[in-house]
């Protein structure tokens, strides 16, 4: 996954110690103004538990402690430290593999003239995913050729029969 140098040192630093901690990082984002960035970093418990809101907020010092000693904005920014929410980021190889079959989209570096590819995780090995685009057509993408990607959960609100 293509990450700045910045996000990456911070997820370096931050799996580092998570595994004392007994989370996950799920990822790291540095969004906003040049000036007044967002450093947004997603945990989630050990082997992909949901944390509590308590849980996070009790995670939240030891992440900001490890993040203020990195000192990697040389401005201010807001540190903001939340669960992965329905639409996930996928990061890592393993994460693509444990989430086969959902749907998803992603952007890559320019692939065959398109960036942007919604469709399901077909298949993931350690180098590579494999979309089922919408039309049918699977796509398989190196992991240094993809930007973002974020799970799209698909809801099925029709009614069941025999139900009103």
């Amino acid at each position: 996954m293509v990450k700045s140098k910045t996000e990456q040192l911070i997820i370096d630093e931050l799996e580092r110690l998570a595994p004392t901690h007994g989370v996950d990082i799920v990822d790291v984002e540095i969004t906003g103004a040049t000036k007044a960035p967002c450093v947004r970093v997603r945990l989630e418990g050990a082997e992909g538990a949901s944390l509590s809101l308590d849980e996070v907020c009790a995670q939240t010092a030891w992440v900001s402690d490890a993040v203020e000693a990195l000192d990697p904005i040389a401005s201010s920014y807001t540190l903001e430290v939340s669960s992965p929410g329905l639409d996930r980021p996928l990061r890592r190889p393993s994460d693509f593999m444990r989430f086969q079959g959902e749907a998803c989209e992603l952007t890559t570096t320019a692939t065959e003239g398109r960036r942007r590819f919604k469709g399901v995780i077909a298949a993931a090995t350690d180098t590579s995913a494999t979309l089922e685009l919408e039309d049918g057509e699977r796509l398989e993408l190196s992991y240094d050729d993809i930007k973002k990607c974020t799970l799209k959960p698909v809801f099925d609100f029709k009614q069941k029969e025999g139900k009103n």
